[in-house]
């Protein structure tokens, strides 16, 4: 044996806490200690003078290439994982190993040393970690795929709010001229019944004429009047459905889709005080930038003002430089707290749950503010003295990728 007659030697190989074996050129075992053996299960005697292929018949391959590599180029071969199975164990076990030749004082190799460390729990270690983050992988896509959806359903809500809103801005002149129009239909009939009798009078037929050229007044106004909310309405849905880049006015849009909230507003008693500078051209995306506004004034409305209280909200749209447009929607509402004004554009975040909300409406304020319209926002509140929202966008938004997907 090789450490025969240096038995503190022997003692550490036989003790050592990795596996050791030497092989040699021929690939039958000189050496090995107790560790190495637990790879096949025969003892240190079952190894010595057998070879690999004897002992190990599923890495015989394997180790003799490596020994034939070793002897024929001199050089060590290192960090090979070797894996197995004993016919007696379930688990399989693995092993890094190190492979160097021994030389006599001459240089010839007469014999390859081996040194195995087992990684098995590493192995599994690495496999748990895997399959963790594979796992955290799915429940990350999976919330991804339900955030999506519920931003496009809040989207969708929003929508509703603003059909709502049109459908009462609408009904106004539409029924008033409906009750014109009827009004006219039987001052028709009576006049065409009075001509039939040959009963008319210069002043019927100035009475007649007149409600004509009243009613026709009253007609082109309220028919107007919803036709202008209606090409509003028409506008703001189809920008906020189908988002293309377009030139637009900001002040003029701001106009339109606050409209919408005029009867809501009426009826809470909120005041909305809106100025605006004309001329704002903008190269963007009208329909991002309206659903930030609506979005802005749906949280005013929801959270601002609980409980029926009155306030006001006062919007301004004006230049910031020459390339750039202020949105500042303020309201003198109830405000936040500084914990909830830190988490505020957070998504899924919101105080009102219990009444239905979303928590994502001012989430999208801020992906539409800046992944979108490529601007800037920051929020102000404190609690009893309102909130302001400061939203800083480019006149020209910056160009999309290929690869980037409408909202």
């Amino acid at each position: 044996m090789l450490f025969s007659k240096v038995p503190a030697l022997q003692l550490i190989y036989d003790t050592a806490p990795i596996g050791l074996a030497c092989l040699s050129p021929d690939c039958r075992y000189l050496q090995i200690n107790q560790r190495l053996t637990e790879i096949c299960g025969i003892s240190v005697e079952g190894h010595l003078g057998r070879s690999v292929r004897d002992c190990v018949p599923a890495l015989a391959d394997s180790v003799e290439q490596i020994v034939h590599s070793i002897v024929e180029t001199g050089e060590p071969v290192i960090g090979i994982e070797v894996a197995g199975q004993r016919a007696d164990q379930v688990e399989e076990r693995s092993w890094i190993t190190y492979w160097h030749p021994l030389r006599t004082p001459n240089g010839e190799i007469v014999a390859v040393n081996v040194a195995a460390e087992e990684i098995t729990e590493r192995k599994r270690a690495e496999r748990e970690i895997r399959s963790a983050r594979d796992a955290a992988e799915t429940t990350l896509r999976h919330l991804r795929d339900i955030q999506d959806s519920l931003i496009e359903a809040e989207k969708l809500a929003a929508l509703g709010r603003m059909v709502a809103g049109i459908a009462h801005e609408i009904n106004g002149p539409l029924g008033s001229s409906l009750t014109v129009a009827s009004t006219l239909q039987r001052k028709a009939e009576l006049f065409a019944a009075k001509a039939a009798r040959g009963d008319l009078r210069r002043s019927t037929l100035s009475e007649f004429v007149e409600l004509v050229i009243d009613a026709s007044a009253q007609l082109v106004s309220n028919l107007g009047r919803a036709a202008e909310r209606l090409q509003s309405f028409k506008q703001v849905a189809a920008d906020q459905t189908e988002p293309h880049r377009q030139s637009f006015d900001a002040s003029e849009l701001t106009g339109q889709v606050l409209s919408q909230f005029a009867r809501q507003l009426q009826q809470r008693d909120i005041a909305l005080s809106l100025r605006c500078e004309p001329d704002l051209v903008m190269d963007s995306y009208p329909g991002p930038f309206g659903q930030a506004l609506t979005n802005l004034a749906v949280n005013s409305i929801t959270h601002a003002f609980p409980g029926g209280a009155k306030g006001n909200i006062e919007v301004s749209v004006r230049a910031a430089g020459r390339e750039h447009v202020e949105i500042v929607f303020a309201d003198d509402g109830c405000g936040m707290a500084p914990d909830v004004e830190r988490r505020a554009f957070d998504p899924f975040f919101t105080t009102r749950r219990h009444d239905g909300a979303s928590g994502l409406g001012l989430h999208i304020v801020h992906s539409i503010v800046v992944d979108r319209l490529g601007g800037q926002l920051r929020l102000e509140s404190k609690p009893g003295a309102g909130t302001t929202v400061q939203l800083i966008v480019p006149r020209m938004a910056p160009e999309r990728s290929a690869g980037d997907n409408e909202d």
